[in-house]
């Protein structure tokens, strides 16, 4: 004896709304004896007739009536697992894990997950605020399917990185110092200092500048959240090297106790996008992979 199966329901379903097998059949696109086929194997599946014809259209038995209505719930729950499925192929709807730093997530971030909520409304990115050394380790677990990394960094053949975007490092000086109209590492190294944290590409990058100078600053406080340093400069504690993420104007909008000087000689923060090799890579990944390149800077 067959099993229901979904065609069968929905044959019956459809003869009932449209009141003929004739006009089922054409709407169905199938044969009469199909249609009728599908009927007798559904009654002997069920034991009992579900149709009865009338002198004008064919209508439900009280059986046949319990069986439509539960056959409804399932051929729109049938529906919506093919759509559901269809968005997933397509990369409509997922979750992808997204590792960044807070110096991203503050400025850069909220701009990428905007147009995505707006192109892609059914993809979830977590986001996890992570150091770039930690993001490559999560890559490469599979604990994470994106990071944006401060570069250059140490790789693996099965992670890939490419260039995102280049921010110019800025002096971030209290209001009320004065100084010369580029910062020098030899004007900047007997100032109090803010600095991120030791272990991050930052601050690597941050003391590179001074080193090719010769120089040797110390740290007067360490932190990891860029804003909160800002913070720290607009009170007078001490100066920072950071980037600028958004145009000149806007950041000192925020900051009115800030200036912001250039750097002599200029220095550049680096981020890059990694992820796993392409081939890999579920459709809703790939979407936001795409807009998040739709940033870039060179």
């Amino acid at each position: 004896m067959r099993e229901l199966s979904l065609d069968q329901l929905r044959t019956l379903v459809t003869i009932v709304d449209l009141g003929t097998f004739s006009a089922a059949a054409n709407a169905l696109h199938l044969a009469q004896p199909t249609i009728s086929l599908h009927v007798s194997d559904l009654e002997a599946r069920l034991g009992g007739a579900l149709l009865m014809r009338g002198s004008r259209r064919v209508q439900a038995t009280a059986l046949g009536a319990l069986v439509i209505e539960r056959a409804r719930r399932l051929l729109r729950d049938a529906d919506d697992l093919l759509e559901v499925a269809r968005k997933h192929v397509e990369g409509k709807v997922g979750r992808v894990r997204l590792g960044t730093s807070t110096g991203v997530v503050v400025n850069l971030l909220p701009r990428v997950l905007r147009k995505l909520e707006s192109s892609f409304p059914g993809i979830d990115v977590e986001v996890n605020i992570l150091g770039s050394n930690e993001t490559m380790a999560r890559l490469q677990e599979g604990t994470l399917d994106i990071g944006l990394v401060a570069t250059p960094i140490q790789s693996s053949k099965d992670i890939l990185i490419t260039h995102w975007r280049s921010d110019r490092m800025m002096a971030f000086l209290p209001a009320t110092w004065k100084s010369p109209a580029a910062i020098k590492p030899g004007w900047l190294v007997d100032k109090p200092m803010i600095f991120n944290d030791a272990t991050t590409q930052m601050y690597r990058l941050t003391m590179a500048w001074f080193a090719e100078a010769g120089e040797n600053p110390r740290a007067r406080i360490e932190l990891n959240y860029n804003e909160a340093m800002k913070s720290l400069v607009s009170a007078g504690y001490g100066a920072a090297v950071l980037p600028l993420e958004q145009p000149l104007a806007a950041e000192l909008e925020r900051h009115k106790d800030i200036r912001i000087v250039p750097l002599s000689p200029v220095l550049k923060r680096h981020i890059g996008v990694a992820h796993r090799a392409l081939p890999g890579l579920d459709k809703a990944t790939a979407n936001v992979l795409e807009t998040i390149r739709q940033f870039e800077q060179a």
